[in-house]
């Protein structure tokens, strides 16, 4: 693959279940060598995608490429040098870990002692070395999903497809499914990762693409597409709940923008331009007004808030 070629790239993509528009003109392109988020609402299309792009459902128009291979004309070779993690655990749980990725090694047509050899070379990749032997029964969620993800690089792929691998996971667990895929992107590996975490993808995407009604509503870094909300918040936690409606006129008239509120937090948020400037009015305001704050915070918009205001962009744009 040159190295001028997106590792994924997909163009147009549409596919049709009865009425029901999965993909609706998606367009995806993946550097090599990143971690690329797929970040979208359930339905959005995110997995038909993904189903596509790993050769398992063929499109009804559109073209899409893997490693620089077509996903349809040439779906053999792109199939070869790309790894797919499901949603849900692939590995046999009465096997060890070690019989599991050898099992694997031996369906790609890997000889007894290579398989024997990859499978020895993942489990120390991913911290299952001291493990190998227990059956996957005695395996932990994360663990698990290590080995999913192991089982998945039996052929080091260069192009790795992961369809929300942390769903279901405790926050231990998920954090060391993380700490594998970022090695893993670190060593070369071209990740597509979709997920339902706006955590997840701030966590490890190097780029998102945020989907929704089957096509790419926005694309960029987590900070470029917190970017477009246009401006740093204010937070501030009233000490009292009598205050809010006081407080939220204070920040609005100092920020020149609507404040929102949270009554449940006594909290107060509103975007500013100029935070310094906007923070160091604020404060004395707060006390002139005899107004008390239990904290102020100024604080990027998340990728929660970002996600939330593109898919309603898109609802008012559908409708």
């Amino acid at each position: 693959m040159p190295a001028e070629e997106p590792a994924v790239l997909a163009e147009n993509l549409r596919k049709r279940y009865g009425d029901t528009r999965a993909l609706d003109g998606f367009d995806l392109t993946v550097a090599p060598g990143t971690v690329h988020g797929l970040l979208g609402p359930n339905g959005a299309g995110k997995t038909t995608a993904v189903r596509v792009l790993a050769t398992l459902l063929r499109p009804d128009s559109g073209t899409a490429r893997v490693a620089g291979f077509d996903v349809v004309r040439q779906a053999g070779q792109a199939r070869y040098r790309l790894g797919l993690v499901g949603q849900h655990a692939a590995v046999d749980e009465l096997l060890s870990g070690r019989q599991n990725l050898e099992m694997f090694g031996r369906l790609y047509h890997l000889s007894a002692a290579d398989a024997r050899r990859r499978a020895g070379e993942l489990l120390e990749r991913f911290r299952l070395a001291g493990t190998g032997g227990k059956p996957v029964t005695q395996y932990s969620g994360g663990m698990r999903r290590r080995l999913d993800l192991a089982a998945g690089l039996i052929l080091a792929p260069p192009v790795l497809f992961l369809d929300e691998p942390t769903t279901g996971l405790d926050p231990r667990a998920r954090n060391e499914v993380w700490d594998a895929v970022r090695r893993l992107a670190a060593s070369g590996t071209t990740v597509l990762l979709t997920t339902q975490y706006l955590e997840e993808a701030d966590q490890l995407a190097d780029r998102v693409s945020v989907i929704d009604h089957g096509r790419a509503i926005a694309e960029g870094t987590p900070d470029e597409l917190k970017h477009r909300l246009g401006a740093d918040r204010i937070d501030v936690v009233l000490h009292s709940l009598a205050d809010l409606p006081a407080a939220s006129a204070l920040l609005a008239r100092i920020a020149g923008a609507e404040a929102e509120t949270d009554p449940d937090r006594r909290l107060v948020s509103v975007p500013v331009r100029d935070r310094m400037a906007a923070l160091g009015e604020l404060v004395p305001a707060l006390a002139s007004a005899g107004i008390t704050a239990e904290d102020v915070a100024l604080r990027r918009p998340t990728l929660d808030e970002v996600f939330l205001h593109l898919t309603a962009e898109q609802k008012e744009a559908v409708a």
